[in-house]
């Protein structure tokens, strides 16, 4: 089986053939095979199958043709080995049913056992490792964007109870923090001693921040788990999510080497942003998609065109996948990047 390894390079900045591009949520509601699963068995269920969950991380490597497949999951998946009770609730999302207030509710958390709680994630890595002929991304919930469904009790639009509990009760803000980041560390480190060929950190929700409060309430741990997985020799993506365009000048020391861009700031503007010193990831609107397949190209185009202006780019939504994305689309959207910059490429190397 001849592998894939074009995400791979583009992440390490190294010469691809062509631009590699995946998915956010590229398993999901969008494909009706996988609609017809979610009938019969929730998220929780498949996940806790790993034949399956192994199924449906490699059905849109097979039907888009992408160049890396991310581990079917959910970012709570680890919450419950460390004490916390949650569902996740149709057309809501994370719902927990007794959210963390409190420095006893901090106390009660426990450290993660990925090995005896969530074997079933790690088997599924394993199964994906002897399977995929791209890359797996496996990835984790950042610890701010975790914390903020542990206090809320479910999504926020305001998050008026996490940033209440880091402007009034920082001592148990930051062991939180702590006791999150140390759950991301350990379970990412699981994940690549099992076949993960890189992972994401996902802080879908860190852009309700404003640079100075990410600074100081969020940054000292995100720079934390990635100092401490430094010795994994994997590519390691920070996507602080969206809205986060005024971020990405306080990440300059992250020890990563991807950062992913949401499509608020272009890819030329969010490289000047972060001063060159990553790779990008990014950064299609996703409801482009709903666009006429010309008006895709278009964008697509224009991303791709100032991606390869420098090494060390990954075509990308600036957001997951949504249900109403057509997977014709997606398809031809994949073939366009790989044979446009293909070509492009070819171009920018002549003298």
């Amino acid at each position: 089986m001849t592998y894939n390894d074009q995400f791979i390079r583009a992440c390490r900045k190294q010469e691809v053939n062509h631009i590699p591009a995946w998915y956010m949520r590229q398993a999901g509601r969008y494909d009706p095979e996988y609609r017809k699963i979610k009938e019969k068995y929730s998220l929780l269920e498949i996940c806790e199958q790993p034949e399956l969950a192994a199924e449906v991380t490699l059905m849109p490597v097979r039907k888009l043709g992408v160049d890396a497949a991310i581990l079917y999951s959910d970012i709570m998946n680890p919450v419950a080995s460390i004490g916390v009770d949650f569902d996740i609730v149709k057309n809501i999302g994370p719902v927990i049913d007794n959210p963390i207030r409190s420095s006893a509710d901090v106390e009660k958390l426990r450290p993660i056992d990925v090995e005896g709680d969530l074997g079933h994630v790690l088997e599924t890595i394993r199964i994906l490792d002897r399977e995929l002929s791209v890359p797996l991304i496996t990835f984790a919930g950042a610890p701010f964007t975790i914390a903020s469904y542990l206090i809320e009790g479910r999504p926020s639009k305001n998050y008026l109870r996490t940033k209440e509990m880091m402007y009034s009760e920082p001592k148990v803000w930051f062991s939180l923090m702590d006791k999150l980041g140390d759950m991301v560390i350990t379970y990412l480190r699981a994940h690549v001693a099992n076949g993960g060929k890189a992972f994401q950190l996902f802080d879908s929700w860190v852009g309700a921040l404003s640079p100075r409060d990410f600074q100081t309430y969020v940054l000292p741990t995100v720079t934390r788990i990635f100092s401490e997985l430094q010795d994994l020799n994997v590519p390691k993506i920070y996507f602080p999510g969206v809205s986060s365009g005024e971020l990405l000048p306080t990440l300059t020391n992250l020890q990563a080497d991807v950062i992913g861009l949401d499509w608020r700031v272009s890819i030329s503007e969010g490289r000047n942003r972060l001063n060159g010193r990553f790779a990008v990831q990014g950064n299609l609107d996703p409801t482009v998609l709903t666009g006429p397949m010309e008006v895709i190209k278009q964008y697509a185009k224009d991303i791709i065109d100032q991606g390869i202006q420098e090494p060390g780019f990954v075509f990308n939504l600036g957001h997951g996948l949504f249900p109403e994305a057509s997977l014709d689309k997606l398809r031809e959207l994949t073939s366009y990047i790989h044979e446009y910059s293909a070509e492009a490429l070819k171009v920018s190397a002549r003298p």
